[in-house]
């Protein structure tokens, strides 16, 4: 009998069609199982089987309707299925659930950049940044914002100060939405997801680190949000 273990670990390795029938197996034996759910969701997002990732967690939010994680989670895939508006009213209640997390903030200032409410999103990232003076990744993403406002003092500044969070050259990560790892340690990936303290490279399988071994626990780890917002850029693609 193969255990969640195991599929948490084809997951970490990008093996998701695996992990997929390990936790197939688990759920036909324990079919509400909220670890298990919040665990094939999030692999079922990967494969990019979004109607059946939202089905699982509509189930985990059914289970525990005022989990802020769950559903954060579940305006992600809101978020990709373009359902925004949906998106932003989940992750507008996730906020009013942990109202003190600094994530959540990033997390509705990404949604707000891509809908176009640009001002706003600049609004999320600085109370993100008051909440976390030392989050690179939101003085990062409201450069980029402050960017395509064209206020070009501002995001110079804020690009200024990610830089000097991380120790990086604007070159290596200016135009991203979050900032990469130096050159050598480039092909290191993923996870939300490589599973290593690295960020990974745009292109390798997204892992949630910090999520996949803290069932309940909001996301605090910055690499783990910064891979977060390479899965959306890389599913959704730059405007």
């Amino acid at each position: 009998m193969s255990d969640i273990n195991q599929g948490i670990s084809l997951s970490k390795e990008g093996k998701f069609e695996e992990a997929l029938s390990i936790f197939d197996q688990l759920l036909s034996a324990s079919p509400n199982e909220p670890v298990l759910l919040l665990h094939r969701g999030r692999v079922l997002s990967r494969l990019g089987r979004l109607d059946a990732a939202l089905t699982d967690f509509d189930a985990l939010i059914k289970s525990d309707a005022y989990n802020a994680d769950f559903i954060s989670d579940r305006a992600v895939v809101l978020h990709l299925l373009k359902r925004h508006e949906e998106a932003l009213s989940e992750l507008n209640r996730a906020l009013n659930l942990d109202p003190n997390n600094p994530y959540r903030y990033s997390s509705r200032a990404f949604l707000k950049d891509r809908i176009g409410d640009l001002e706003g999103a600049i609004s999320d990232y600085e109370k993100a940044i008051e909440l976390d003076p030392e989050d690179a990744v939101s003085y990062n993403n409201k450069g980029l914002v402050e960017e395509k406002l064209g206020y070009k003092e501002r995001s110079k500044k804020s690009f200024e100060k990610a830089d000097k969070l991380v120790g990086y050259q604007p070159k290596e990560y200016k135009s991203t939405t979050a900032p990469k790892v130096k050159k050598q340690s480039k092909t290191k990936k993923p996870e939300q997801l490589q599973y290593d303290d690295k960020s990974p490279s745009p292109k390798q399988p997204l892992s949630f680190k910090n999520y996949w071994k803290t069932v309940g626990k909001v996301i605090s780890d910055k690499n783990t949000r910064a891979e977060f917002f390479s899965f959306l850029q890389s599913k959704l693609g730059k405007k």
